[in-house]
């Protein structure tokens, strides 16, 4: 049997903070870190929302043609709008078939990019990207992505 331990002359440290309540300090630091981004993120969210429903149309349009042409396989996945993966102020959708994936990231800063198409598991680009008030430029571009992306996805 071991003698106890003798007592120490300095008087014992304070138990540490709970985890719940460190936890709920730091957001709140976070939180209010980024407050201040709200409105933008929401206007990122929109516009978002907003080239979704139009690649979604644009997608409605290639696959009725795919299916006029007798190729119904091909279908295309269009994810809802969320949270960017790589990008806190972000937010993002993609589109995939098979390995083949495109992504549509649009950032509270004011930009829209456009990555790929690339393999899933490899490098994501090329990337192209668009301030909010190149609308002509980034509806050009819109349809050379997407072009790009059903070709390559849809290539043996």
């Amino acid at each position: 049997m071991r003698p106890p331990a003798p007592a120490s002359s300095a008087s014992p440290s304070p138990p540490a903070p709970a985890l719940h309540e460190r936890l709920a300090e730091l957001g709140r630091r976070i939180g209010g870190r980024e407050a201040p981004h709200r409105r933008a993120l929401e206007e990122a969210r929109r516009r978002a929302e907003e080239l979704r429903a139009r690649v979604a149309a644009a997608l409605d349009a290639f696959h009725a043609g795919v299916s006029d042409a007798g190729g119904e396989r091909l279908r295309i996945e269009l994810s809802p709008v969320r949270g960017d993966d790589k990008h806190v102020r972000a937010v993002e959708f993609d589109l995939r078939r098979g390995r083949y994936q495109a992504i549509v990231t649009v950032k509270s800063r004011g930009e829209v990019m456009l990555v790929g198409p690339f393999k899933a598991g490899g490098t994501e680009g090329p990337c192209a990207t668009f301030p909010f008030d190149a609308e002509h430029e980034l509806e050009a571009s819109l349809a050379t992505f997407l072009e790009r992306f059903l070709e390559e996805g849809a290539t043996p």
